[in-house]
């Protein structure tokens, strides 16, 4: 016993230090893209240096000081705010490093241009205030598209060849499509047209006092993002995971346990359910980590207030410390699941081995 948990201790370990050090370079090079390998520091400068000399020269203090004092106070006070933020120094690789660490320990520093709803600059607070919005959606959605799928591959997999089977099988193609794409169709029909659906924000304006007509309102609200992610992903989904209930399905243990009298329940829990999970499970969570990184445009367009959608606005804005910041908390995401994917293996798996010795997980 003492042995198998070293050995899950060790693998632990090792694969944490393996997606670690993918989230470094990841991060290093969402640093200097978003940057623009230090060219945005001459942008930077310009612009201070262009605020200073107004303050300069619209001060009436300074009216009638010759141009070269004029020029002097400006190239000091320029210097200074240089100085206080940093620009004096080279990106590389001071500076680049300097940000490198300041995003891993989540130390994100004060935004440029944005600010959070409660007027604050600090990157941090601007995340954790999107941050809730983009898990209510994105967590209701995948937890849904999970059983949903998972119980009409079931269901499929029973009655192959029918029509819902076939009519499943012609709809797959469909989530080829991401689910932003069909939020702007649901939006023009359900909201546009017949106006029977909101869209835009999580609740009404104002928000409603009550918690039920607040939980309601954002029901609503929900229904055509959710349908919008179910689009793009569903067919897919049952498609593929019906394929692997019925690849199990034809297993001779399969037909013995069918021969013995075991009811299809059981023979489904424990002969074709169990043995698919790995692959359900993995993708599931390929399926999560492309909502995860699409997220983006899909929250933009539903104007929701999450992540993606001040991710996009800082692009927009060139907000570098905002779009550092949105990248760390992705990076961290997805690297939990795919480390957290490395041990639900082991869980659900018996034949999947931990470590170099081969012990079982």
């Amino acid at each position: 016993m003492r042995q198998i948990i070293a050995r899950l201790g060790k693998f632990a370990v090792f694969r944490a230090v393996w997606l670690v050090l993918a989230v470094i370079v990841a991060i290093y090079i969402t640093v200097i893209i978003a940057n623009m390998g230090g060219e945005l520091d001459k942008v930077r400068r310009s612009e201070i240096r262009q605020a200073v000399g107004i303050g300069v020269y619209m001060n009436p203090a300074n009216k009638g000081l010759p141009q070269s004092v004029l020029q002097v106070m400006v190239n000091e006070l320029a210097e200074l705010e240089f100085r206080r933020l940093g620009l004096d120094q080279p990106f590389f690789p001071k500076r680049s490093f300097q940000y490198l660490y300041n995003a891993l320990s989540l130390q994100l520093g004060r935004a440029e241009v944005l600010t959070s709803d409660a007027g604050s600059k600090q990157v941090r607070l601007i995340i954790l205030e999107r941050l809730p919005s983009t898990l209510i959606l994105f967590g209701t959605a995948q937890l849904l598209l999970f059983l949903l799928s998972l119980f009409l591959a079931l269901f499929l997999s029973r009655r192959y060849g029918s029509f819902l089977d076939r009519l499943t099988i012609g709809l797959a193609p469909s989530s080829a499509a991401p689910g932003w794409f069909y939020g702007i169709f649901l939006i023009l029909v359900f909201a546009a047209v017949f106006r029977v659906l909101p869209w835009g924000g999580m609740v009404r304006t104002p928000p409603p006092a009550e918690t039920w007509a607040y939980a309601l309102s954002l029901l609503r609200h929900m229904i055509l993002p959710v349908s919008a992610i179910f689009m793009g992903t569903l067919f897919a989904s049952i498609y593929s995971w019906r394929t692997f209930f019925l690849i199990y399905s034809s297993e001779d243990y399969v037909e013995l346990a069918k021969a013995k009298g075991l009811s299809s329940q059981a023979i489904e829990r424990r002969y074709i359910l169990r043995p698919t999970l790995p692959v359900i499970i993995t993708s599931f969570l390929l399926v999560v980590i492309a909502m995860w990184m699409g997220q983006i445009v899909l929250e933009y367009v539903f104007k929701w207030p999450g992540l993606g959608q001040i991710f996009y606005i800082a692009t927009q804005a060139s907000d570098t410390p905002v779009i550092v910041g949105v990248i760390v908390i992705y990076g961290y995401l997805l690297a939990a699941t795919v480390y957290i994917l490395d041990f639900i293996y082991a869980i659900v798996d018996p034949r999947v081995r931990v470590g170099p010795g081969g012990t079982r997980g």
